[in-house]
């Protein structure tokens, strides 16, 4: 979340950000893993959701609410564009997507999803 505060203006800050997920899934695979990909029983997006998980997405969701677009929900958009994210993460990793148009996919993404 560093890298999206220090970012100027909205689209440079969701870039910002985007980057830095793909980034933190590319340099610490098992982490990555531990969180999105191995049921670890947490409960995601409900009452019980543990406090570490909720305070990350609220800061995510300070980052990208403001991008969502008219009539959208921010909690909604927030949660579509991880998934946008994830997907790239996980199909990198795996050889499904070549590296070398991560940031062309990123840009993209954030072209796409965002409204400036």
């Amino acid at each position: 979340m560093r890298a999206a505060t220090a970012a100027d203006g909205p689209r440079a800050r969701v870039t910002a950000l985007a980057r830095a997920y793909l980034t933190f899934a590319e340099r610490h695979p098992a982490v990555y893993d531990a969180l999105f990909q191995l049921d670890g029983g947490l409960a995601y997006a409900q009452e019980d959701t543990p406090e570490p998980l909720k305070d990350a997405f609220a800061a995510l969701l300070e980052c990208l609410s403001e991008v969502a677009g008219e009539g959208v929900r921010p909690e909604l958009f927030t949660k579509t564009f991880w998934a946008s994210l994830h997907g790239p993460a996980t199909l990198t990793r795996a050889g499904r997507l070549p590296p070398e148009d991560t940031e062309r996919r990123t840009e993209l993404l954030v072209d796409r999803l965002a409204m400036f």
